[in-house]
């Protein structure tokens, strides 16, 4: 991949600059100091939501981050980075089980927690082994906690067979004291360093003042919502007092989109990974039959997650996507301009986890496809009712996205694991059944191949055809390691004590 200036570089000088410019809000000092790294640092990020955001940053229909909202968590990925943590690396980060908080009516759960901090988790390095001899390999990524705890599984949503202690995030309600276990594991731990957790304000409140309460700190907490710019933090010393810290960032987002601070670099759909590939089945035609209760006049567009490794021959695996992928999850939009429509997005929970080297929420396919969703103000849908992991996968994941009726009449982009897409599709064709002459998709998808699109289109009869004919266009190969960054050049930094 293109090496460009990495952030740990780059970060101070914007901020430097930042300091200069002396610009916005009713600060009352334009420095700031960072928490102590000998400190136990928990820092609590208020994510919006449709009770308490500064107004623009919700999308009241959808529940989504609006573009606004997505250019605030973009730049309070920079603030935390370098005047919050004074450009450390950070030691672990917790985020919202998204559907613990089914906002709307129409139950969208809510994936602002784990979008507004995925930046930040971008900005860190992570280093993982890759082999059995001990060899390790560092990338610009950090996994992000979000899975179910013990008891705190929603109605309606997949039981794992086992959970993660290592990987488990927040829930909205605290069930059974999940989120208040997480922080009492970090404290009896006594391992300094910084904790960043996002959640909704009614989620960040309540952990605060249980902390408080249990460990008769006697911090003086704020009580009431005071802005997504406001980022809190106890600061436990090995010896001495427990401090408050409260910063105010004054961030002043753009309403529009975010534009990147560089082209991202394109590539023609020469179908050099994926070979070509169409087929069809049409009723009464080869021995074709189509199913009964089979969806009507229905596309589904289907794309992988953003790069998941530094290197393309890598085995470095945290659940996320390193920050090369940042630059095509936040392009997406640009890219399928014009090219399609959808109706809605959908991806696999993200609350699930799986087993590698180390265990992790498996977040990189939601998280690639919320940038499209904000910036279309689309729907954002998480499968839940299954796990990636079952050995059925791909007929439960056919017959979902397939069959009922339920998505009948729609478009949809739907974000999925590489090696699960192609068994997908061919359980779907395999459906109509027909003679054996006619082709069901190569197994394989390529390591490297994170481009190509698979396009499903059901027609009102219920004749299928599948096609690759479509790519993204951005070439993995010069796309830079470090994440895009997003400075926000425009505040001024104001840090507040509270000593106990």
């Amino acid at each position: 991949m293109k090496r460009v200036l990495g952030a740990g570089a780059l970060l101070p000088l914007l901020f430097g600059l930042a300091l200069l410019s002396g610009c916005g809000g009713n600060s009352t000092s334009s420095t700031t100091t960072a928490l102590d790294a000998e400190n136990v640092n928990l820092i609590f990020v208020a994510s919006p939501d449709l009770v308490h955001q500064a107004p623009g940053d919700i999308h009241p229909d959808t529940a989504n981050l609006t573009p606004q909202g997505l250019q605030r968590s973009l730049m309070m990925a920079s603030y935390l980075k370098e005047q919050v943590l004074g450009g450390s690396a950070v030691s672990a980060i917790y985020a919202l089980s998204p559907t613990t908080h089914l906002q709307t009516a129409n139950g969208y759960p809510n994936m602002t927690a784990i979008g507004y901090i995925q930046q930040f988790a971008l900005l860190n390095r992570h280093t993982l082994p890759i082999a059995l001899d001990g060899t390790t390999y560092t990338g610009y990524s950090y996994p992000l906690n979000v899975a179910y705890a013990p008891g705190s599984v929603p109605n309606g949503v997949s039981v794992p067979v086992a959970y993660c202690p290592e990987c488990t995030g927040l829930d909205f309600r605290n069930t059974g004291g999940a989120n208040d276990k997480v922080v009492a594991a970090i404290i009896a731990s006594n391992v300094p360093g910084y904790y960043v957790f996002s959640a909704p304000w009614e989620t960040i409140s309540s952990m605060m003042v249980a902390l408080n309460s249990q460990y008769e700190y006697g911090l003086n907490l704020p009580t009431s919502y005071k802005g997504p710019d406001h980022v809190h933090a106890v600061s436990i010393p090995v010896s001495g007092k427990t401090r408050l810290v409260t910063y105010h960032s004054n961030l002043n987002p753009p309403v529009t989109y975010p534009e990147l601070p560089s082209p991202v670099p394109s590539i023609a759909c020469t179908h050099s990974q994926q070979a070509y590939f169409s087929t069809a089945r049409i009723g009464g035609v080869d021995g074709v039959v189509i199913p009964e209760n089979i969806n009507k006049n229905q596309r589904v567009d289907i794309i992988r997650h953003a790069e998941a490794h530094p290197d393309a021959e890598s085995q470095f695996e945290n659940g996320n996507f390193v920050a090369a992928g940042q630059w095509r999850a936040l392009d997406l939009p640009n890219v399928l301009r014009n090219r399609i429509s959808p109706d809605s997005v959908y991806s696999i929970d993200p609350a699930q986890w799986f087993r590698a080297s180390s265990n992790f929420s498996y977040v990189r396919p939601a998280l690639t496809v919320l940038p499209f969703a904000i910036a279309n103000n689309l729907p954002y849908h998480l499968v839940s009712t299954f796990q990636l992991g079952d050995t059925n996968t791909a007929q439960l994941a056919s017959d979902f996205f397939f069959t009922g009726g339920r998505l009948s009449d729609q478009a949809v982009l739907l974000g999925w694991e590489s090696s699960r897409i192609k068994p997908l599709i061919n359980a779907l064709l395999t459906s109509y059944g027909g003679d054996d002459s006619l082709p069901l998709l190569p197994p394989d998808w390529p390591h490297k191949d994170y481009d190509t699109i698979w396009t499903v289109k059901i027609d009102a009869q219920g004749n299928l055809t599948v096609d690759n004919r479509l790519c993204q266009g951005i070439d993995t190969t010069e796309l830079p390691e470090t994440a895009p960054l997003f400075a926000p050049v425009s505040a001024v930094f104001d840090v507040l004590h509270a000593l106990t």
